[in-house]
């Protein structure tokens, strides 16, 4: 696919999130929304992996640390053909493998369980360092919040990461500046977020979370490291809705089906 057919497919994936959310009656609206057009460039233009065998041992591996944006990645999974996306209307129900958050279920591409905050990166470079032990040849991606580093357990992981140059891993931080209570910056400043991974010893690149050829470009380069990378993509909570785009509010709550008409109205419209 193109840039341009990937865009397209965003406006649908982020179509199909808010009627699973509303579905559902409850979610993480904002995140979700947020990491689509990272999620629709990783699984239809950089990771190596098949649908048809999602057991495949060389296939790359991706990490969903925050969790609470699952809708996203069940959404993308069941486009890229890992299962029916009939399914993606059972999202929060009762025996249903979507889960609010991820759990781990290989056979419909969930590769690890995720949801409390700041324990993803763990994960993902125990599989990165396996992988480098065993010399085998996949790639290792995991997602983050900004609002993840808040927690300690986080940059014991990030220096981990850079004494056993994990350059087969690459850490994608959603940068929306939000979490539930409000603002990053607010409640525990980040910033300079860039400068405390260069002095972590991590390659930073930093993205347009929303430019679907910036971040394919960026997630090639970060295969050619000799550090564990990390991706700061700079995206817009809500993205797509007006009136959920960078309001704090729709981090933990899903629209009403009221809410979800006009949203989709909107995101056609576009």
């Amino acid at each position: 696919m193109n840039p341009l057919e990937l865009e397209s497919l965003s406006k649908k994936i982020r179509i199909e999130v808010i009627k699973m959310l509303a579905k559902a009656g409850s979610g993480h609206t904002a995140g979700s929304l947020d990491v689509v057009d990272i999620l629709v460039s990783l699984y239809f233009s950089v990771l190596k992996h098949d649908p048809k065998k999602p057991t495949w041992e060389d296939r790359d591996r991706f990490v969903l640390s925050a969790g609470h944006m699952v809708p996203a990645l069940y959404a993308v999974l069941a486009e890229a053909g890992y299962f029916s996306t009939d399914r993606l209307e059972t999202l929060r129900k009762l025996g249903s493998p979507l889960q609010g958050h991820p759990h781990y279920d290989l056979s419909i591409g969930i590769e690890a369980s995720s949801g409390p905050l700041g324990q993803g990166i763990s994960v993902a470079a125990g599989m990165a360092l396996a992988g480098k032990i065993d010399k085998q040849p996949y790639h290792i991606y995991c997602l983050v919040s900004d609002g993840e580093h808040d927690e300690g357990q986080l940059w014991e992981a990030i220096m981990f990461c850079a004494k056993y140059k994990l350059n087969n891993l690459t850490l994608i931080i959603d940068r929306n500046n939000i979490q539930i209570d409000g603002l990053t910056e607010e409640i525990m400043p980040l910033e300079p977020l860039d400068e405390k991974y260069r002095a972590f010893n991590w390659y930073i690149e930093e993205v347009d979370g929303h430019n679907i050829d910036q971040l394919i470009k960026v997630f090639e380069k970060s295969k050619n490291q000799n550090k564990p990378t990390a991706i700061i993509a700079n995206t817009i909570p809500g993205k797509g809705v007006s009136f959920f785009e960078r309001d704090y509010h729709w981090h933990g709550k899903a629209p009403s089906q009221e809410e979800a008409a006009l949203a989709i109205k909107e995101l056609e419209s576009a």
